[in-house]
């Protein structure tokens, strides 16, 4: 295998050769060409990623290890994360799919947290093209084969269709866990002396370069590698999460690590690296499924692996747990004190280079260019217009964005381990904490078409709607998990969205005191068709300090009043009306308008905390955010089943249609409504309607009777439900 077989450039190679101070073997060439790949290295983010915000008040483990924890009190810790399979699910969707789940199930696992719930965000080709709905077909399958097969349950997730990820899919897979704050376990604490243990399934040829596959644009050639494909088993998983958590509870292990990218290489290299420590592997000691060459041993990705770190004294412990699991167990390795990389086999060297090498790949600095037709993008079209309001309104409710997605959610089971307290489709994913009348929810969002208009402010909504979304529930930010979803990041332009939607993200982080705890990036999704919008994806945790203050939607009564918060107009730039009902649909959304302002999102949220600790207030309470105050009012219909009549005092176009800012529609009875005024005292609120009646009516600009908008909504079988 040459340096550039490997994934290496001519600069790197030379690198290489420098720091060893000698020419590497082919061996050598293949570990250093996939730990220094873009899926495992990071090399082109590193420097950008440095800008999140690491410290918090609930923060207990930032980025570096597995996953991040936050404090959830009661002595309890939340270990979260997300990750995407991208290409694996394009070439491969069921088990590309799958492996992602069971992928990031192990990273929670890795923490010593009992894997307790799983969310995915899927972003798609449109559903009418017989080859996006191929995918989406057997991605969701694959989602709910593995999760409902191990019992984590699927809690939420939401879909995004648009032509750009045609044939380019994005699976981003989230998942948590609960942790004893004292019972963390770290991937630094590795010493000299102790045994390095594989524990799971055995490692065949499945996924070999597997994270240089993720590390370069799809095309027609690498499409057809499905050896780069892992194959996952949800059964073993299983087991191999009691296994683990069983050695844990007993005190046999000192750190352990997901074999994920790179497999054996990547888990024992990591290990040693971060614990400042070296490591030696015997190839004829790890157990395979077949003759493999060592390059393959080490870059093979067979699914459901751990690598467990204990003394000496415990193998034999260790190995009887794995025996009552039915699982491998072997000895491969041991923890050295000079900081040495070493493959040994049949008692010869056949690898030796410093640990270091493996673990610091160099950065790449990429030169970065605003888009040449960005003022273009920006640019806000004159005169937009809803000739059919209502009809708009309908269009909006039976898109895919807005109709209800329960044919993929309810193949998802989300009550196993008995913890789910909101179904998929809420606007938030809630959790019970163990021991406490607490909860947590999570609040995920994404919004490429913003992002691809203006990647700073795109990315800023995305992540103020997050916690707007949380507070609005009655949740205070705990920290926030991303995948950073782009094309590559040697094309200028890309490099500029992902730059600026990085700022952006940080921004708001910094300013609303949320830590980045966690999370992934996923670089080179394109294929000759062209590339992804830019897609970054957050998922921010709070706590929900009793279960009493949880608000959430679809709680109106006739004679409520109805309440908008914030902003009266949103801008339609970007906005779903100007992406599916405007003159320039199918065109790239144009014309932000909206800004962001630190000092209206922070009264927002503490207004927003306030109001849902006054649990004598009964409300009904959804953020404006994607098709505007039309939806979100139509959504309130359809799940109250009651109707609504809307007044504005001016041209109401722009407030029904307008996205971006903090904005929200609370719902509150009407002997509540001065209580409710106390609490948004200082702060834009207005009364615009009341609850009553059998349409959704916006005077003098549109009417739709609530029985239309749920058939919309549900399909035309729920038209009389």
């Amino acid at each position: 295998m040459n340096y550039r077989d490997a994934g290496l450039s001519d600069a790197e190679y030379a690198k290489v050769r420098d720091i060893l101070g000698r020419e590497p073997n082919e061996l050598e060439t293949a570990m250093i060409g996939v730990m220094w790949s873009e899926h495992c290295s990071y090399k082109s983010t590193r420097r950008l990623l440095s800008k999140f915000p690491q410290k918090g008040k609930h923060l207990v483990q930032g980025p570096g290890e597995n996953a991040g924890v936050v404090d959830c009190r009661s002595g309890w810790g939340l270990a979260f994360k997300v990750e995407s399979h991208n290409h694996p699910s394009a070439v491969a969707p069921y088990q590309g799919a799958a492996t992602g789940v069971g992928g990031i199930i192990r990273d929670i696992l890795a923490m010593g947290a009992r894997p307790s719930a799983s969310m995915d965000w899927l972003f798609f080709g449109m559903p009418d093209s017989g080859k996006s709905k191929a995918l989406a077909e057997g991605i969701v399958d694959g989602i709910a084969g593995y999760g409902n097969a191990v019992g984590v349950p699927t809690i939420g997730g939401k879909t995004f269709y648009d032509p750009c990820f045609e044939g380019n899919p994005l699976v981003n897979a989230f998942n948590c866990g609960f942790v004893r704050l004292g019972k963390i376990v770290s991937s630094k604490t590795a010493r000299p002396g102790d045994m390095a243990v594989l524990l799971g399934s055995k490692t065949g040829r499945d996924g070999i370069a597997g994270a240089s596959f993720a590390s370069k644009e799809l095309n027609e050639a690498n499409r057809e590698s499905r050896g780069h494909i892992q194959i996952g088993d949800p059964f073993e998983e299983k087991l191999l999460i009691e296994c683990c958590l069983d050695l844990l509870e007993q005190g046999l292990i000192v750190s352990m690590q997901d074999m994920g990218a790179a497999g054996i290489l990547s888990s024992s290299s990591e290990i040693a690296h971060k614990s400042g420590a070296g490591i030696e592997i015997f190839c004829e000691c790890i157990p395979l499924r077949e003759e493999m060459e060592p390059w393959e041993i080490f870059l093979s990705e067979s699914q459901e692996r751990m690598l467990l770190i204990l003394s000496e004294d415990k193998l034999d412990a260790v190995c009887d747990v794995a025996r009552h699991y039915g699982l491998e167990c072997a000895a491969v390795g041991a923890v050295t004190d000079d900081g040495r990389y070493r493959v040994v086999k049949d008692g010869e060297t056949i690898a030796d280079m410093p640990v270091s090498i493996l673990g610091d790949a160099p950065l790449m600095n990429w030169p970065e260019a605003p888009p040449a037709d960005l003022a273009e993008r920006r640019e806000i079209p004159k005169g937009m217009k809803s000739a059919d309001p209502a009809g708009d309104l309908m269009k909006l409710i039976a898109s895919p964005h807005g109709s209800c997605r329960e044919e993929i959610w309810r193949q998802y089971d989300c009550q196993v381990q008995l913890r789910t307290t909101a179904e998929p489709g809420a606007p938030v994913s809630t959790l019970r904490i163990p021991d406490s009348d607490s909860l947590v929810a999570f609040a995920m969002e994404a919004e490429p078409w913003k992002c691809q208009t203006d990647p700073k402010l795109g990315a800023m909504e995305t992540m103020a709607q997050s916690i707007r979304t949380l507070a609005l529930c009655g949740a205070e930010v705990l920290g926030m998990t991303n995948c950073l979803n782009f094309p590559s990041p040697e094309n200028p332009e890309h490099y500029y969205a992902l730059s600026r939607c990085v700022d952006g993200l940080a921004a708001v982080c910094r300013d609303m005191d949320c830590p980045v705890v966690s999370g992934n990036v996923s670089l080179y999704n394109e294929t000759p068709r062209g590339a992804i919008y830019p897609a970054p994806l957050v998922v921010t945790a709070g706590l929900i300090p009793h279960f009493i203050y949880f608000a959430s939607g679809g709680h109106a009564h006739d004679g409520d009043f109805i309440f908008l918060v914030g902003p009266t107009a949103g801008s339609l730039g970007s906005s779903r009306w100007q992406v599916l009902c405007s003159d320039s649909a199918g065109m790239t959304p144009r014309g932000a308008t909206w800004r962001y302002d630190v000092e209206s999102e922070s009264a927002f949220v503490s207004r927003a905390l306030f109001t849902s600790k006054k649990a004598n207030i009964k409300k009904s309470a959804r953020v404006v955010a994607g098709g505007g105050l039309a939806v979100a009012l139509a959504k309130e219909a359809i799940l109250s089943g009651r109707g609504m009549t809307i007044e504005f005092g001016r041209d109401p176009f722009a407030a029904m249609f307008g996205e971006g800012g903090p904005r929200a529609v609370y719902i509150i009875p009407h002997n509540s409504a001065d209580k409710f005024l106390e609490c948004w005292e200082g702060f834009p609120v207005a009364r615009i309607g009341c609850v009553g009646g059998e349409s959704l009516v916006v005077k003098d600009f549109m009417e739709v009777p609530v029985v239309e908008l749920r058939s919309a909504f549900y399909g035309p079988s729920a038209a009389g439900a």
